[in-house]
C-alpha cells in the first residue's frame, strides 16, 4: 500500500495511541520517516549540513500532533521533500555514481536507496499499526 493511501486511512484520534505496549505511535513513526527523509536530502544537497544527534534527533518528543493542522503540515512536508528529492535525481547534472556534497564515500545512489529502504520499512510498520488500531481491515 503506498504511503499516501496509508495516511488517508489513519484516523486523527488514533495517531498518538501506543497500543500493545509498542514503544511508538503511528504519528511517531511517520514523524521519524519525514525527519529522516529530510535529513538525507539535506546531507545530499546542503553545503552546511550538520548531523542530528542519534537517536533523539530523529524522533519527536511527543506521541501525537497537537492539532490537525500540525498533522496536515507534517504530511505536506513529507510529500514536498519527496518531490524535491525526485526532482534532484532527475536533474541530468546530478550523477548517481558521484559522492554527495557531505561525503567522499557515499554516492547519490546509495543515499536514494537508503531513503527508499527506510521509508518502505517504516511504511510496513504503519500498515501494521493501521490494522491494530482498527483503521484498516
Amino acid at each position: 500500500m503506498p504511503i499516501d493511501k496509508v495516511l488517508e486511512k489513519v484516523s486523527f484520534e488514533n495517531l498518538g495511541k501506543r497500543i500493545y505496549d509498542l514503544p511508538y505511535s503511528f504519528y511517531e513513526i511517520f514523524y521519524h520517516i519525514t525527519y529522516t527523509q529530510k535529513d538525507i536530502l539535506d546531507y545530499i544537497i546542503l553545503d552546511d549540513y550538520n548531523t542530528p544527534k542519534w537517536p533523539e534527533g530523529y524522533w519527536d518528543q511527543k506521541q501525537a500532533p497537537e492539532s490537525e493542522q500540525e498533522w496536515e503540515q507534517l504530511k505536506e512536508q513529507f510529500f514536498n521533500e519527496r518531490q524535491q528529492l525526485s526532482k534532484y535525481i532527475q536533474d541530468d547534472s546530478n550523477d548517481l555514481d558521484t559522492p554527495v556534497k557531505n561525503s567522499d564515500k557515499h554516492s547519490l545512489l546509495r543515499e536514494l536507496l537508503l531513503v527508499i529502504e527506510h521509508n518502505a520499512y517504516h511504511t510496513g510498520q504503519l500498515i501494521l499499526l493501521l490494522r491494530l488500531l482498527g483503521d484498516h481491515k
